[in-house]
């Protein structure tokens, strides 16, 4: 029986039911592959985090990390909760003003902003842009110039510190792409930088130390760590930052193994330790801002597949193939991510194999799940991949020319598609005949 069920989550007929309604109709409805989001979860758990920061008398933001997954209706019910949003390229940025997302909560990040990106950042009027590196500085300048207006930005420092977590999603310590480090004195020398720029108006501080993170070491550790710079910037430059931003990178439970905090407990431990550290100095107390992605998108979303083919080998787990993969979920083969899965016709339904689940597409490591304990399936059962809604369909392709599937949003017994299945046509549509 998989404990991540609950039996609210189960309906008369023995279904599973995301946001009130029957997964397997849904399939039937909608198609597969299916992705569907349970739209209360989402607004769940922005509320939580906001209420931490509201029970501690604390200014924040709770700032949704839009790459775990992007779409004008997920900055829409974003927005509806009053969270910010922290966007990293032109294409979010792009997203989140076609959603009406207030942009004065945009925060723009990313290590290699364009021009143009810049442009149009300040051109609608995001509300601070995330400083990476000496060359955004210059960038930046030169826009702002020629535009002849002022930007609220943010320094991003590598504080030194690494996540206990995948090697790939590990972005705060010194040897990162990521920021400005602060032994070699670059962090003081942006500052610097920005505070003789009257043009740009330094906030704060951001730091962001990895993804997936279990311990709250690392947050107690980045938290402290920021706090000791802000003083050594106002000894040194009389400058008082006006927000520390710790970042996201809160986990989630993928597998019965994984044992995370809730991610507001990650939050409520951030707060203490940066009061505390306060505390020991003469700083005002900053507004505290975090970046939630996957612990806000990533327990609301789930994957639904129609079972296909099975190839059976004596000795060896079975290969059980569903009509999706890597396409709209790399996670497995990029990460070794590991899922639950579930038959959605029956979720505690008796456990009789440990199969591989494998995808669709022409590649052996197109495997979802090397090792998953399902009930007797047979073609045309529908399996629910559980916890999916980050990094599944942002990081989704057109791999062997399939096209990405619907992503359809459940609330109260209501469902509605956000995203549109590709058709071949929507795969061809940028394709030129080749002219001799």
């Amino acid at each position: 029986m998989n404990e991540q069920i609950t039996d609210q989550q189960i309906n008369s007929a023995g279904h599973l039911m995301i946001g009130g309604c029957d997964a397997v109709e849904l399939a039937h409805q909608y198609g597969t592959p299916l992705v569907v989001y349970d739209v209360q979860q989402i607004r769940r758990q922005i509320r939580a985090f906001k209420h931490v920061f509201e029970e501690n008398n604390v200014e924040y933001a709770v700032s949704y990390a839009s790459k775990a997954f992007a779409a004008i209706a997920m900055y829409q019910v974003v927005a509806a909760e009053g969270g910010h949003t922290d966007v990293v390229s032109g294409g979010e940025l792009y997203t989140a003003i076609k959603a009406g997302f207030p942009m004065a909560n945009v925060s723009f990040h990313g290590n290699n902003k364009s021009r143009e990106e810049l442009e149009m950042a300040i051109d609608h009027h995001v509300g601070t842009i995330m400083i990476d590196n000496f060359h955004e500085i210059e960038l930046l300048t030169d826009v702002l110039e020629e535009r002849d207006v002022k930007v609220n930005v943010m320094l991003r420092i590598t504080p030194g510190i690494s996540a206990h977590t995948n090697k790939y999603i590990q972005t705060g310590q010194v040897d990162s792409k990521f920021g400005f480090d602060l032994q070699s004195g670059q962090a003081d020398e942006a500052l610097a930088k920005v505070l003789a720029n009257p043009r740009m108006q330094m906030k704060g501080l951001h730091a962001h130390i990895g993804s997936q993170i279990f311990e709250l070491a690392g947050f107690k550790g980045v938290a402290k760590k920021l706090v000791e710079v802000a003083a050594h910037w106002q000894e040194k430059f009389n400058y008082q930052a006006s927000v520390i931003n710790v970042g996201g990178g809160f986990g989630i439970r993928y597998v019965k193994d994984d044992t995370p905090l809730a991610p507001e407990e990650f939050v409520e431990a951030i707060i203490k330790a940066i009061k505390d550290e306060i505390n020991k100095t003469n700083l005002m107390m900053p507004a505290i801002w975090i970046e939630p992605g996957r612990s806000i998108a990533g327990p609301a979303g789930y994957n639904l597949y129609t079972v296909g083919s099975r190839k059976a080998v004596p000795g060896l787990r079975p290969y059980v193939t569903v009509d999706g993969g890597m396409g709209d979920n790399i996670r497995p083969a990029l990460y070794e991510a590991q899922y639950e899965t579930v038959l959605a016709s029956d979720p505690r339904a008796n456990l009789v194999e440990h199969v591989r689940l494998a995808g669709k597409y022409c590649e052996s490591g197109d495997i979802l799940s090397q090792d998953q304990a399902l009930p007797a399936t047979k073609p045309g059962d529908v399996l629910a991949m559980l916890d999916t809604g980050a990094y599944g369909y942002s990081m989704a392709s057109n791999y062997n020319r399939n096209p990405r599937p619907a992503v359809v949003f459940a609330e109260d017994g209501k469902a509605q598609v956000v995203i549109k299945r590709e058709t071949y046509d929507d795969l061809i549509h940028l394709d030129e005949p080749y002219r001799q």
